[in-house]
């Protein structure tokens, strides 16, 4: 229990010594009590007090309050951790109805803390903790069930469900966050109150599904979440893929095998976008599949094109970011990059890049790797990807090229005082080919005045040296390709 104590920040700590001083009873309570008691640095602090919301303000210099449900915001400005700016501190509520299934008719203060707790969703959110006693209030046996990892609703899960039909979406949250298994009476409620979720707004929906998406487990919650029929109240679309069988060396339907891609990039601790691109890229499939003559599987032809579209009508429809839209559904149209090893070339490099940017081009990578490992392949990189890394980065270093000098045709014209034509492009490789040799030389000062020495030189002479600039760079770029090509293992 002492070790508990010492994971509570000062800011945390003195907000509740104040209350204690000034006579009124003070708890932490929620996620902040569920974290500590696994080990775990809360990510916020919730105070539950009997004080009501003008004694708690009255308390403190600096708080807010402009809510409908009696938290107070107590601001600490000089907290150096953001989520220890401001500490939540709302009285004891207890019971009303909640007509529309989101949101309570009204907010009543409650007299205890069990009152209090009795109105939360799980039994692992409906402990309290009092830092001065170091005693628990846990009328629900909360921490029996963090101790068994079982996810069980407070009270009759019937109820807890029609209050806010958000928390159904919730307890696959927190099967995917913490790895937990839900208890079968709350599971069975969450299966026959489904259609509740039809009146959350597509905001709230979103911020679940992206916390799903961002946990440690999210396939398994997704899957939870098909099996239990309020997938369709997230992404529909998902739910087609289930059954649709593929062919060649896909060992999965399209729905499990975007999961296990969609793991693989939570495995590897991959960010939200890619996480996102990797559940997406085949959401076209359904729509694409053909079957091929003579029954010898299906193609999916164009499947990456539909999936695109199909992942911004989603997207959208959940209120994602403009961003976050365009970044996933660019990924999700590219996805399909990869060809024969012999056949690839640079100039197709440079196209891939031109339509997915150079910031996005290794999560795109990446979305491979995630796709290969979604079929059950054993290699997650493969000679064909290895070899388009190196050439990827040979593209986007390209350190021998005339575009990498401090200066450009224009300015030797302008400097030197010469007409626009070969000439120009002699003086490049020139100067470029001193460069190459030693890259200090890459300044505007230096190459001002060699391009005006150079322009002296008679247009043959100036030849031989403009040719042998590009031979040093044609060697430069070999030597570069030979190093990339043996740091990816490929030939």
């Amino acid at each position: 229990m002492k070790s508990f104590l010492k994971k509570i920040p000062k800011e945390v700590a003195e907000t509740t010594k104040t209350l204690k001083e000034a006579g009124f009873e003070t708890y932490l309570v929620g996620g902040c009590v569920r974290d500590l008691i696994g080990e775990k640095t809360p990510k916020d602090w919730d105070v539950a007090t009997d004080a009501t919301p003008e004694q708690i303000t009255s308390l403190f210099e600096h708080t807010y309050y402009e809510n409908d449900f009696g938290t107070v915001g107590v601001v600490n400005e000089e907290a150096e951790d953001e989520t220890l700016k401001v500490i939540e501190v709302t009285p004891y509520r207890t019971e009303s109805k909640y007509s529309d299934g989101r949101r309570p008719d009204s907010v009543q203060f409650g007299k205890s803390i069990e009152e209090d707790l009795k109105r939360r969703d799980f039994t692992i959110n409906a402990i309290a903790l009092d830092p001065e006693t170091r005693g628990f209030v846990d009328p629900h046996k909360g921490r029996e069930d963090l101790e068994k990892g079982l996810l069980r609703a407070v009270g009759d899960p019937m109820e807890r469900f029609e209050e806010d039909g958000l928390r159904i979406l919730r307890a696959i949250r927190f099967q995917a966050e913490l790895g937990f298994t839900i208890e079968e009476e709350t599971l069975r409620a969450i299966h026959e109150k489904r259609d509740i979720l039809s009146y959350i707004s597509k905001e709230r929906i979103r911020d679940e599904f992206s916390r799903i998406i961002s946990s440690d487990n999210p396939a398994s919650a997704l899957e939870m979440a098909r099996r239990l029929e309020i997938l369709k109240f997230i992404v529909p679309e998902l739910e087609e893929g289930s059954g649709t069988k593929q062919s060649g060396a896909h060992r999965h339907d399209v729905f499990n095998h975007s999961l296990y891609a969609l793991q693989h990039a939570a495995d590897k601790n991959w960010s939200f976008e890619i996480r996102m691109s990797a559940l997406f890229h085949d959401i076209g499939k359904p729509r694409s599949r053909r079957e091929k003559p003579q029954k010898k599987g299906y193609s999916f032809y164009g499947h990456e094109v539909i999936g695109a579209k199909i992942t911004e009508h989603a997207l959208k429809r959940l209120k994602f970011p403009k961003e976050t839209i365009r970044a996933v559904s660019t990924l999700v149209r590219w996805h399909m990059f990869f060809s024969d090893p012999e056949k690839i070339s640079l100039s197709a490099i440079r196209r891939l890049l031109r339509n997915v940017g150079e910031d996005r081009i290794w999560d795109l990578v990446k979305i491979r790797f995630a796709d290969r490992m979604g079929m059950g392949l054993p290699k997650e990189q493969p000679y064909r990807l290895r070899k388009y890394q190196a050439m990827i980065e040979k593209v986007l270093s390209d350190p021998v090229s005339v575009q990498n000098l401090a200066i450009d045709g224009n300015d030797i014209i302008k400097t030197a005082k010469i007409k626009p034509g070969p000439k120009i492009g002699f003086i490049l490789h020139a100067l470029l080919e001193e460069v190459i040799e030693d890259p200090s030389l890459n300044n505007i000062n230096h190459l001002i005045k060699r391009s005006k020495e150079l322009a002296r030189i008679n247009d043959k002479e100036l030849k031989k040296l403009g040719e042998s600039g590009k031979t040093a760079k044609e060697k430069a770029e070999d030597e570069r390709i030979a190093e990339l090509m043996k740091r990816y293992n490929v030939s």
